[in-house]
């Protein structure tokens, strides 16, 4: 087979599996700088741009910007850290860089570092609190948490509450991490002394410089009450499918209170602790069902924390928490994404060929996001794993243009949930053609049959050679051969036109000098190097009647003295003499009669048609004339 250029083909060892991992800080201005990808990859900037390098991001959006001639990797629009990963840790950024001649992928990671862009902020400005003046000293009261989206040191760390004669404050850690803060009671209270304490609570962060928000404590003291609420349980673990309907029950908490009357009421609400969970979650203050205000998401949260106070008639509360575990369905597809696809491939690409990149996404988690991906029918690919979801669609065996040209390559990835989910991505492939085929002839030797004399220019007839290759490939030109040395120079007979293969008689022919002969057509196509094919034309030349018969004896020229003696007793039938002619024509043009078209006695001589002899008709009388002049036509 021949090999013409072959376009963007590459091995699936030249890919790179590993992953670089870059930081930079969010909100960082555009043009800022964050890594040279070509030192990295060990390249000038003049092989980086040789090499069209070009960046292709994970998601949507193009956060990030390459210079193909310097390799900088630079800020190309402005990342909030809050906005694009909220509280995740780390917050990534990934993105892939391509490279042509030969193909390779390079797979990196910008993790986003927090700057302290954020104060804590408390939801309600003032809150009021009811505490009996029963309460013991180091009786613990929640307080509603400020929210803070920053991570690490710069979100929240403590709170601080001013100087007072009854309370201090005391920081805690939930076990997602977040901060939340418990009023401590240092001494009884005395509502007729004090009925109200005011002082205010600031949520301090780990910032430099720190940043904090503040809000108003109000501390209401009730009048003696006994008992305070208490819950069945301090702590209560439940699980939740993602994408429950709304006001779907998640879990009943329950507490009790010996006081009678109103004092025993008991009123159940959520602590404002984060305002995801005020978005998300709503209890009955009755019966203590705590329900779903919208659907929930695996993908977004995975887990809520929530605090549920119990508050009697009189005012005494107590608190217990809820800790939701959202459990993952499979409600995500997976994802193909494309990340080059070369749509159009030589059909001499050797076994191996990778015709595309591209990587499985799906957002799901466990078996619901574990990811196969798969080539439906019979196809000449395959696919090849080149990293974590990441993989190469290559060719399997060789291709054949002639055969098939354009494929569609359905890629299907499928998760492992039950039931499975499974998304297909369609490729369209065209294959490039090479001249692989020589022009064919549909038969070794072509006859045809020419009149003598027909003029120069008269057409014998049209070869033609057929080329399953396509465009130059198979474009077919004809030529006649050379003969070999020594040979007839039948080529000045005839001359075969290069594009159309009309066969045309360059001059007149005799059929008594040449009655046939035999050419070499050669038929080549376009290609680089060029293929061709050989048939024979054999030219049968056909006789026309232009050659007069010729008399050989008696010979023309003799003198009609010299005829034939005829004695006087000859009887009929006698044989006087024979005429002798030749025509150098062939066939029927050849065919001689002769016919008696003139004689002194008609009736004495007869010729024979075909033979040509002259014999008496009759026996010779008296009668006759000595002396018989005969004209015989032939």
């Amino acid at each position: 087979r021949a090999v013409a250029l072959i376009l963007l083909l590459l091995c699936v060892s030249g890919m790179r599996a590993e992953t670089a991992l870059y930081s930079v800080p969010e909100e960082a201005e555009r043009g800022s700088f964050v890594a040279n990808i070509a030192k990295d990859l060990g390249l000038t900037g003049e092989e980086l741009s040789a090499r069209q390098a070009r960046l292709v991001p994970d998601g949507e959006k193009q956060y990030l910007q390459l210079n193909p001639h310097t390799g900088d990797l630079v800020v190309r629009e402005q990342m909030d850290r809050e906005e694009l990963c909220g509280q995740t840790e780390p917050c990534l950024v990934r993105f892939e860089v391509l490279l042509e001649s030969p193909l390779q992928s390079f797979r990196a990671e910008v993790s986003l570092t927090d700057i302290n862009d954020h104060a804590p902020v408390f939801l309600n400005k003032e809150m009021v609190l009811k505490i009996p003046e029963s309460a013991m000293p180091e009786a613990r009261f929640l307080l509603e948490s400020a929210q803070d989206p920053d991570v690490g040191n710069n979100s929240l760390q403590h709170y601080n509450i001013n100087s007072n004669d009854y309370f201090h404050i005391y920081t805690r850690r939930r076990s997602d991490g977040r901060r939340y803060a418990e009023l401590v009671l240092d001494r009884a209270l005395d509502r007729e002394q004090q009925a109200e304490v005011t002082f205010s609570v600031t949520a301090v962060d780990g910032g430099s410089p720190p940043r904090s928000g503040t809000a108003l404590i109000r501390v209401v003291v009730l009048d003696a009450n006994d008992n305070i609420p208490v819950f069945t349980r301090s702590l209560y673990k439940v699980r939740v499918l993602e994408n429950s309907a709304e006001d779907t029950p998640v879990v009943v908490v329950s507490a009790s209170d010996l006081d009678s009357g109103t004092n025993g009421e008991i009123a159940y609400s959520i602590v404002q602790n984060s305002e995801e969970n005020l978005q998300t979650f709503k209890i009955n203050p009755e019966t203590g069902q705590i329900g779903l205000k919208k659907t929930v998401d695996y993908e977004e949260t995975k887990t809520y924390e929530i605090d549920v106070q119990a508050t009697d008639g009189g005012g005494l509360s107590a608190h217990c928490k809820v800790e939701v575990q959202v459990e993952d369905v499979n409600d995500n597809a997976p994802e193909v994404i494309i990340t080059s696809l070369t749509s159009t491939l030589s059909e001499a690409a050797p076994p191996n060929t990778v015709v595309a990149l591209f990587s499985v996404r799906d957002r799901d988690s466990g078996d619901n996001g574990r990811t196969s991906c798969e080539l439906p029918g019979e196809q000449p690919f395959s696919i090849t794993p080149l990293a974590a979801d990441a993989y190469a669609l290559v060719t399997s065996e060789a291709l054949d243009r002639e055969e098939v040209a354009e494929y569609n390559v359905t890629v299907r990835a499928r998760d492992e949930g039950s039931p499975a989910l499974s998304a297909s991505k369609t490729l369209l492939v065209r294959l490039l053609d090479v001249n692989d085929n020589a022009p064919t002839f549909a038969q070794a030797v072509y006859t045809v049959v020419l009149s003598e004399n027909e003029p120069a220019g008269t057409s014998l007839g049209r070869l033609s050679a057929t080329d399953a290759d396509a465009g130059k490939n198979a474009r077919v030109r004809y030529a006649l051969e050379p003969p070999p040395p020594g040979a007839p120079a039948a080529a000045s007979f005839v001359s075969v036109d290069t594009e159309s293969g009309t066969v045309r008689a360059l001059r007149p022919l005799d059929y008594e000098e040449v009655r046939a002969f035999e050419v070499a057509v050669r038929a080549t196509d376009g290609g680089s190097p060029p293929l061709s094919a050989q048939a024979v034309l054999r030219v049968v030349v056909r006789d026309e009647n232009d050659n007069a018969p010729v008399v050989l004896h008696p010979a023309p020229d003799s003198s009609a003295a010299a005829g034939e003696l005829v004695p006087r007793w000859a009887r009929a039938g006698y044989l006087v003499a024979k005429v002798v002619a030749v025509d150098a024509d062939a066939g029927q043009n050849a065919w001689l009669s002769y016919e008696l078209a003139k004689a002194t006695e008609p009736g004495l001589f007869r010729v024979g048609l075909h033979s040509g002899e002259v014999r008496t008709a009759r026996a010779v009388a008296e009668r006759d004339a000595p002396r018989q002049r005969l004209v015989v036509l032939v």
